[in-house]
């Protein structure tokens, strides 16, 4: 799903609630129906990511946990 246009927001090492509130701001930056790829080390981000982008209205297009963390692509709501 991600491809080169995707944006890649590495969040490793910050603990909640930084993790949402550094991608709500970068989010505010980017276009409608844009990509982006949030990387995170906080084990809250599994539960705090999805709650942002219901909240939102943003899209959670992919979960998925990697060696250390956690890796979640977005897209903004149109």
């Amino acid at each position: 799903m991600p491809n080169a246009d995707s944006l890649i927001y590495d969040l490793k090492g910050l603990k909640c609630p930084l993790p949402v509130l550094k991608t709500r701001k970068r989010m505010k930056t980017l276009a409608p129906g844009a990509l982006i790829i949030v990387e995170t080390t906080d084990p809250l981000a599994i539960i705090d990511i999805p709650h942002f982008c219901n909240e939102d209205g943003h899209s959670l297009e992919q979960s998925e946990a990697l060696a250390v963390g956690h890796r979640f692509v977005i897209r903004k709501k149109a």
